[in-house]
């Protein structure tokens, strides 16, 4: 089914969002506090700042309000430098999880996005689907649950990715969903439709190569790593990229 686009501008801002879910979006959709009020908001578990999970007309969802990383932050806080509508943050990431959910990729089912104008710099929020039962593979690696098999799956799920030409921007562990039904890839900001190639694919693993290392997945050393995780991943993620 084709996603109904629809766009609401007012004197904040304006919201993008799937008429198909739902016919209209408000502002209000996008305040944690409005959930909270009406006994809508869900406690998490160790989750990131700026992350709610809320019950929605549409079921549960994942509300995630933008934020700047690293020392930037402490300049910007949560704004960014307002270029255009359509090149903002959460616009860029509605439509490509909208295109992600065509090519029937696994990974969140966007419902809203928002941005809210501060003069020459904006803010960002961004509503999608919660996927249920999920943990991150790093929480899997932490209980001890990362195998070859696990391993190999995670190979397959991001080739499955590649393939079609989708680059994530921080694929990492945190980023790595495992549900009983299957495996997906969260957190698309910055993502982007690109032409497959080694250069960039390679990249891309070595990426989540250094994540799970930090994470302390060679903590038996690096070659048994290399044995019993990345090279089963390396086989599947080879196996699944060809066509």
């Amino acid at each position: 089914m084709m996603m109904q686009e629809r766009t609401h501008t007012d004197a904040e801002g304006a919201i993008l969002f799937d008429a198909d879910a739902s016919p209209q979006v408000g502002q209000d959709w996008f305040a944690p506090e409005y959930w909270h009020e009406r006994g809508a908001l869900r406690p998490q578990a160790g989750g990131r700042g700026g992350v709610a999970i809320v019950v929605t007309p549409v079921g549960e969802c994942v509300l995630r309000h933008y934020r700047r990383g690293g020392l930037v932050a402490a300049l910007m806080g949560d704004r960014y430098v307002w270029t255009g509508a359509d090149r903002t943050r959460p616009f860029a990431e509605f439509r490509l999880l909208a295109e992600l959910e065509r090519l029937e990729l696994p990974a969140p089912a966007v419902v809203a996005a928002r941005y809210c104008r501060h003069g020459p710099l904006y803010s960002a929020d961004l509503i999608t689907r919660r996927i249920a039962g999920a943990q991150t593979l790093a929480e899997c690696l932490a209980a001890g649950r990362l195998d070859g098999e696990l391993a190999e799956e995670v190979g397959a799920l991001v080739a499955r990715f590649h393939r079609a030409g989708v680059w994530h921007a921080d694929l990492n562990a945190h980023n790595v969903l495992v549900t009983p039904d299957g495996l997906y890839l969260i957190d698309f900001d910055r993502g982007r439709m690109r032409i497959p190639s080694p250069a960039w694919q390679q990249a891309n693993l070595q990426r989540l190569r250094r994540s799970l290392l930090k994470l302390g997945a060679a903590a038996g050393g690096e070659a048994a790593f290399e044995k019993a995780v990345w090279q089963p991943l390396l086989y599947r993620y080879g196996r699944t990229l060809k066509p």
